[in-house]
């Protein structure tokens, strides 16, 4: 059988990277008096601006390397700009006063990579002799030129798919189910719904499910909350708390907590769970373990129990209100913290 034959298609394209280019006059002054400075001892330019770095070029009179060439002066580029990487293309000239023409030392030719703990340039930038003195110097002073084009990388935009979602939202556009919370109307999409949450993907799409319901009723949950609750399905974060008092942000976290344990968000139940720990006081210590152990969460359920048990705190707590709703209605956790108050003490 005859191989199969399909034309070539060539598409002009090009890529071509963007780049920023200058040439930087450093003019030593003083020429003479430099030489004796010592060994990889510099001076050093001011600093200037090319593609958005600073950048500055160093002198060496009696060359940059311990053990390097007599009778040589170097000249290095250095990145300024801290915790940064960059690529640049840099030539070094030596200009002669007389006609002002400029003289190729070094140019690498391929692009170098700086940050601020290396440096680039010519070791043999110009050899102290009568000859090459007489020729670069006037008023001894030596005029270095150095050409740099840096190479600006495309840099990946950061994410905004969380703030897209969270316009959604807001705007209900495309919305096609709505909730009813204490009166209070919430547009929704059930496909963001359904693929954060398994309950809402079994209540909206599954076999058991109503697929045509377009609105739903919500009894167990207050709207201040149930908008915080939206807000994390559609953009995976907590909503600001700022302008709540501690009290009311501590309730907003418990009633959430709730809210992600009913509805099957993990993400969203080991947040509140982190935020809970860190509010624990005397008062509340008690109704929090109370939670903890209703949503059975472990992390904060321990941190509850270790905060009663540390700092002699237990008798307070047990004078607290939330005492007597936990030994109510955790009657087994009262066991639990009296057993490891019992373990602590033997230790």
């Amino acid at each position: 059988m005859a191989a199969s034959q399909s034309p070539i298609v060539r598409v002009p394209s090009r890529c071509t990277p963007e780049t920023a280019r200058a040439t930087v006059a450093f003019e030593v002054i003083g020429y003479s008096l430099h030489k004796g400075l010592g060994r990889a001892k510099y001076l050093s330019s001011e600093a200037f601006s090319v593609g958005g770095y600073e950048w500055c070029i160093r002198y060496y009179p009696d060359g940059y390397r311990e053990k390097g060439p007599e009778d040589y002066v170097s000249v290095s580029l250095r990145l300024l700009t801290k915790n940064a990487e960059v690529r640049a293309l840099y030539t070094f000239k030596l200009v002669d006063p007389v006609t002002g023409q400029s003289h190729v030392v070094r140019c690498p030719g391929l692009p170098q990579l700086f940050d601020n703990t290396n440096a680039w340039g010519c070791l043999l930038f110009m050899k102290r002799t009568v000859e090459q003195e007489s020729k670069y110097l006037r008023d001894d002073r030596l005029l270095i030129e150095c050409d740099l084009e840096v190479i600006k990388e495309k840099q990946l935009p950061p994410s905004d798919l969380s703030e897209n979602l969270a316009k959604l939202l807001a705007e209900k556009k495309g919305a096609d189910v709505t909730f009813s919370v204490q009166g209070e109307v919430f547009p929704a999409h059930r496909v963001v719904l359904a693929m954060r949450s398994p309950v809402f993907d079994a209540d909206l799409d599954g076999p058991m499910g109503d697929n045509g319901r377009q609105e739903i009723t919500i009894e167990d949950m207050q709207p201040t909350v149930f908008k915080a609750f939206l807000h994390f399905i559609y953009t995976d974060s907590m909503p600001s708390m700022d302008d709540l008092a501690d009290d009311d942000k501590t309730e907003m976290v418990k009633h959430l907590l709730v809210a992600a344990d009913k509805y099957a968000l993990e993400r969203m139940k080991m947040i509140c769970e982190g935020i809970l720990c860190k509010s624990l006081d005397v008062e509340t210590v008690a109704t929090i373990l109370a939670l903890a152990d209703q949503h059975h969460c472990s992390n904060l359920k321990d941190a509850c129990i270790e905060f009663m048990l540390s700092s002699n705190r237990i008798d307070d707590v047990v004078a607290s209100q939330g005492y007597v709703h936990l030994k109510r209605s955790c009657p087994d956790v009262i066991v639990d913290v009296f057993e490891r108050a019992a373990k602590s003490r033997k230790i």
